[in-house]
Formats: structure tokens, C-alpha cells, sequence
């Protein structure tokens, strides 16, 4: 639909920009609650597809465990962000439905009930299939009591060694108040009695996070050596008496804690935006409880005493019958010597228009180069920045930095071009999601070398992904531009699916230095032809697409929708879509993780197919047809 995509977006969808009249028609046909699927329940039905990897027997062993990880932590960031919001809802007592029609309430009502019905088939696929699958590997993960004699004393050494001097029990008493636990921190609270008092005492100890989850048992030099595991947490529990010397122990049990962990921030009133989000990171850790995960065995009068320590209801509670994360299970992931039990190794393709050592500015002043990563390396456009930070003839380069690593080569090169004199700047989205403290750190170090830094755009967010270099050929000054689909991450390319483009096409490139200028300066957005901006006109161009498409069917012309995405959200769109449908033409949509639409109703979305794709890479290019 367009050559190419640039965005600019706020948290929530694009603001709407097609007309009121074209709105009500189509809302008015396809506007019921029931022609749309709730987004919460539709991204766990997503998060439910990257569990039926784990439980895909075709998978590799590791990368079936790798999916349980996965699925884990996306739980975690869905509970910090999406329903810590939609309990604020609630006892803000907000009465404002979706276009789904489900109040807050009833949203939280059917999170918590699929939420218990995924956690069971996590647990079952563990302790089923995949532990006893490890062990026929020569993989075990064990309870400490199931260690023979040597092991369980080396295992004791350990905790006396590298655990025991790490601990510290808090009291929980009139005088000691409940301490305020971090966010996805994994504790035990403990009862214990005196000898001479029959009352119970209390206290807390934390799971030290500087050591190892996942402890790895001394194994032989020999290739058939079995690899043997045991959980911190449960390795404390063994041994926790040892820390309440004269008293009597009448229970521990492991429970971790879910915090909000959205960053609140005020554009009017952020005077320093970066300050600001320091300071909310710093809050972020300590938000207020949402989630509470305790082990299966844990007594009720326990878990009503964490309960009201955490303000929190038995519906925010959930019983696990294994460890209280998966996410633990990262060094099996990472571990080179199961390689066997792995994916095979993948090795990107280097473009055949961009040979070694080629001369970038040549090839584009030819050509355009479209690159689809992982299968074309991301290295490219690593080495087209590190190029024109080293040339003499290049003058500026501009750039929007969403995500990049901690060890960015990209930002190195930045700041090596502006240490040479070269004009950089650098619009770095502060508030990218879990990405803000890496953002921060790079943003101080291309100030400290003389680069313009921007913040973006005040209430939005700057998502795209653009680069813009400006250099002095033998003819001319002349723009060069990377647009991606993906971030400036070199770690990340090698597992997402996205899109490159690199021109020097003098209408698209002079729109790219238009899109630079409107972010970086104070001039409105003056409409273009050939780049989509959101939330400017991104919204109504695609509503128009949709409707030549709707048009042509009506008027017997060939008629087709295609699109990929990441998700599908926007009501207004999907009532587009659906009018398209009614209209006999075929929609096609590829949505990896959150799509509203209901696909196949007769009378309504009969012609609209949506597949999602879930994988080894993750799908994360756009695109429109």
C-alpha cells in the first residue's frame, strides 16, 4: 500500500483520523460488542500458541524448554503492564466498556481463569514430558531430596559457601513491618516458635539474585557425564533452619510477587523527561502487587497471611505444582553443550548487491536494496553506519533509536562520527517498554560526544525505524535512508523477521528528512505521498486502501487485502475490514499476537482468513498489500 512506513505512535492505538461520517456508517453496520474479540484474552490466546511450541513434540528438546522460558516471561510483562492497568480500572470503579463490550471486571474475571488453565498445562508439560525427556539426555533437574548422600553434601557445602552469607532474615512483627519485596523477587516466608513461647513468629528471606537460579552439581570430564541441576530456592528451603538457630520451625514456603511496572509520566509536566523516567524506574521495582505465585503445597492460613501483606485477593493468587518461575531455566537454553538438542546453527545470507568491502553509496546510487532479516544479515546496515561514520565525505547522519543493546555497535559508531565533527542526531525513545535504563545510558554517551539528542515527540511515542545520511558525492549532496520494520538491535535481528529498505530514491528520502524535521523541530506535519506517519494520516490512508479494495469488488474489478502484522487492534479498521468482507473481497491477514477481528462469520467476516505465525523467529515485519 506504501513504498515504505515511518511511525510515530502513542501507548494506544493511532488517533482517528477518517471522517465522522464514514466512521458512524461503518460503525453502525459492524460496530457490535460481539463482532470483537477482547485484546487481553486475545493476547493469551497468543501467549497460549508459544506454549503449544513447548508442547510441539516436533521441536527440538531445548528449544521446547526454550518456549516454556518464553512463555513465562511474556506472563510476567502481561501482568506488570496489561493487568495491573485493568485493576487500576477497577478500583478507580471506571465504567467505560471497550468495543468489546466486557467491563473491567469481567475482563480480570476471564484473565485469572485462563490464566489457571494455561499454568496447568505448563505443569503438566514439565513434569510429564519434558524433565523426563531431559533425563533420557542426561539432563536432570532435581529436589534436593532426591540427591544421594555425596551430592546432598556437597549441595550443603555449597549453601554454607556461596548462599548462607547472601541471606537475610526480616522479621515480620508489630516492630518489623512487612518488607517491601522487589518486582518478580523470590522469597520464603518462614514460622517458626520459641521454645519457651507457643506464639508463632514470622520472617521473611529473600532469594539472592546474584546467585545462580539454576545451580549446576560437579560432573565428570567424560561425554556421557550426566548434567544434574537444583533449584536455589529449594536448596534454601533444605537448609533454611540453619538460619533461626534456637528456634522450631513450623513451615517455609516459596512465593514470588508481580508488581506494576508501568512508568508513569506526565509530558506537560516533565520538564526533564530523561530525570524523570529515572526517577519512575526507580518506583518501578516498587509498585503495587498484582500478581502472587506460592507453591502448590502452601497452607491457606500462609497464603492468607501474604495475601493481606500484599494487599491482594485470592483471585490474584496461583498455586504452582513446580518451580514458582520457568524463566529459571535459561542456562539449559543457553548451554552449548546440548547443542545436539537445539535447532541447528543458522547462518544469515550476505545480499548479493552488497558484497565484502563493497562501496554502499555506489550500489544505492544505482539501486534500491531490500533486505528481509534474519535470512539477509543485519550486519549490513551495522557496517553501512560504521562506513559512513568513518567517511570523510558523509556530513550527517540522523537516526530514531526505539531498542538497541547494551553493547551497541550502531551507537558506537554514533558517537565515533560525532568525535570525528560529523552532525548527529539521535531521537532516542526514552520509553521504550523494559528498554528505558539502556536508552538512558546511550543518550548520556552521545551527549558527552557532541551529538544532538532528542527525546521525541511530546505524548508520543517515536517508534520508527529510520536512518537518513547525508553525503557529499562528486556531483551533489545526496540522502541516503535505511527504513526498517525492526529496531537498530543487532542482537535481536538475529531472531525477528523484519524488513530493510536502503535508497537514495530522491522523493522518498527527501520525506524521511521531512519526518526528521517535523520530529526534531517545531513545524507541523505536512502530508506526504509516498510515506505512511502515524498518527498523522496513517490510519485514514489505510481506511482508503481498504475501501478502493471494497469498491473494485463492487465493481466486479479484482479485489484483495493482504497484510501482515503484529497485531490488530484498532476497531475502526476491523469494521473496514469487515465491510471489505461483505463487499466478496478476499482479506488475508498474518497477525502474529493480538488480533480483535473475528475471522469466518457468515455475513460479516466469511472471507477474512487470519493464520498466525509462531515459531523459531519471531514475526515481526509489516506488511500491506
Amino acid at each position: 500500500m506504501a513504498d515504505a512506513q515511518a511511525t510515530a505512535r502513542t501507548e494506544e492505538e493511532t488517533n482517528a483520523i477518517a471522517t465522522p461520517e464514514i466512521v458512524q456508517s461503518a460503525h453502525e453496520r459492524f460496530g457490535d460488542p460481539k463482532n470483537f474479540i477482547n485484546r487481553e484474552l486475545s493476547w493469551l490466546e497468543f501467549n497460549r500458541r508459544v506454549l503449544e511450541e513447548a508442547q510441539d513434540q516436533r521441536q527440538p528438546l531445548i528449544e521446547r524448554v526454550k518456549f516454556l522460558t518464553i512463555f513465562s516471561s511474556n506472563l510476567d510483562e502481561f501482568f506488570e503492564i496489561r493487568v495491573a492497568g485493568i485493576k487500576q480500572q477497577i478500583e478507580s470503579q471506571t465504567s467505560e466498556l471497550g468495543p468489546d463490550g466486557l467491563s473491567p471486571t469481567e475482563v480480570f474475571n476471564r484473565i485469572q481463569k485462563t490464566v489457571r488453565e494455561l499454568f496447568a498445562e505448563q505443569y503438566t508439560l514439565w513434569k510429564n514430558e519434558l524433565l523426563p525427556e531431559l533425563a533420557k539426555n542426561g539432563i536432570y533437574v532435581r529436589e534436593i531430596s532426591e540427591l544421594p548422600a555425596k551430592r546432598a553434601a556437597w549441595a550443603h557445602r555449597y549453601f554454607l559457601q556461596e548462599v548462607f552469607p547472601m541471606l537475610t532474615p526480616l522479621a515480620v512483627d508489630a516492630s518489623h513491618p512487612f518488607p517491601h519485596l522487589l518486582n518478580r523477587s523470590h522469597n520464603l516466608l518462614v514460622r517458626a516458635k520459641t521454645r519457651r513461647r507457643g506464639e508463632p513468629l514470622h520472617a521473611i528471606v529473600q532469594v539472592p539474585r546474584v546467585v545462580p537460579r539454576l545451580i549446576l552439581l560437579p560432573r565428570g570430564t567424560g561425554a556421557n557425564e550426566p548434567w544434574e541441576y537444583i533449584y536455589l530456592a529449594s536448596l534454601i528451603k533444605q537448609y533454611i533452619g540453619e538460619l533461626f538457630p534456637g528456634l522450631i520451625l513450623d513451615g517455609a514456603h516459596a512465593f514470588r510477587v508481580t508488581r506494576n511496572s508501568d512508568l508513569y509520566i506526565d509530558d506537560e509536566e516533565a520538564e526533564n523527561l530523561l530525570r524523570m523516567i529515572e526517577q519512575q524506574l526507580r518506583r518501578s521495582s516498587r509498585g503495587n502487587a498484582v500478581r502472587l505465585e506460592v507453591e502448590a503445597d502452601c497452607p491457606k492460613d500462609f497464603l492468607s497471611l501474604l495475601l493481606d501483606f500484599f494487599n491482594l485477593t485470592e483471585a490474584d493468587a496461583y498455586k504452582l505444582d513446580g518451580p514458582l518461575t520457568m524463566t529459571h531455566l535459561a542456562p539449559l537454553v543457553t548451554n552449548d553443550a546440548f547443542a545436539k538438542l537445539k535447532d541447528r546453527p543458522f547462518q544469515p545470507a550476505r545480499d548479493p548487491a552488497l558484497p565484502p568491502h563493497v562501496d554502499f553509496f555506489e550500489v544505492l546510487r544505482r539501486q534500491d536494496v531490500l533486505l528481509h532479516h534474519p535470512y539477509d544479515g543485519f550486519d549490513q546496515i551495522v557496517e553501512l553506519i560504521e562506513k559512513a561514520a568513518a567517511d570523510p565525505q558523509v556530513l550527517a547522519i540522523k537516526i530514531t533509536l526505539y531498542r538497541t543493546s547494551g553493547d551497541s555497535p550502531i551507537v558506537e559508531a554514533l558517537i565515533d562520527a560525532a568525535n570525528a565533527g560529523k552532525q548527529v542526531t539521535a531521537i532516542v525513545e526514552l520509553r521504550a517498554r523494559f528498554d528505558e535504563a539502556t536508552n538512558i545510558q546511550w543518550a548520556r554517551r552521545l551527549e558527552e560526544s557532541g551529538a544532538h539528542v532528542i527525546y521525541g515527540v511530546v505524548g508520543l511515542k517515536t517508534h520508527c525505524k529510520m536512518l537518513l545520511i547525508v553525503r557529499r558525492d562528486a556531483d551533489r549532496l545526496r540522502h541516503y535512508v535505511h527504513l526498517g520494520t525492526g529496531n537498530y538491535h543487532p542482537r535481536t535481528a538475529r531472531t525477528y523477521t523484519d524488513f530493510s529498505l536502503l535508497t537514495s530514491e530522491a522523493q522518498l528520502t527527501e520525506e524521511v528528512a521531512t519526518v526528521f524535521n517535523t520530529l526534531t523541530g517545531l513545524a507541523g506535519y505536512p502530508g506526504l505521498k509516498k510515506l505512511m506517519v502515524a498518527p498523522f494520516d496513517m490510519q485514514s490512508r489505510l481506511i482508503k486502501c481498504i475501501e478502493r479494495e471494497r469498491d473494485n469488488a463492487l465493481a466486479g474489478k479484482p479485489a484483495r487485502i493482504v497484510a501482515k502484522l503484529n497485531s490488530l487492534v484498532d476497531h475502526e479498521v476491523i469494521e473496514r475490514l469487515y465491510e471489505a468482507s461483505c463487499a466478496d473481497v478476499t482479506v488475508d491477514l498474518i497477525v502474529r499476537g493480538i488480533c480483535c477481528l473475528r475471522p469466518k462469520i457468515p455475513d460479516l467476516s466469511e472471507n477474512i482468513r487470519v493464520i498466525s505465525i509462531v515459531g523459531r523467529f519471531l514475526e515481526h515485519s509489516r506488511i500491506y498489500y
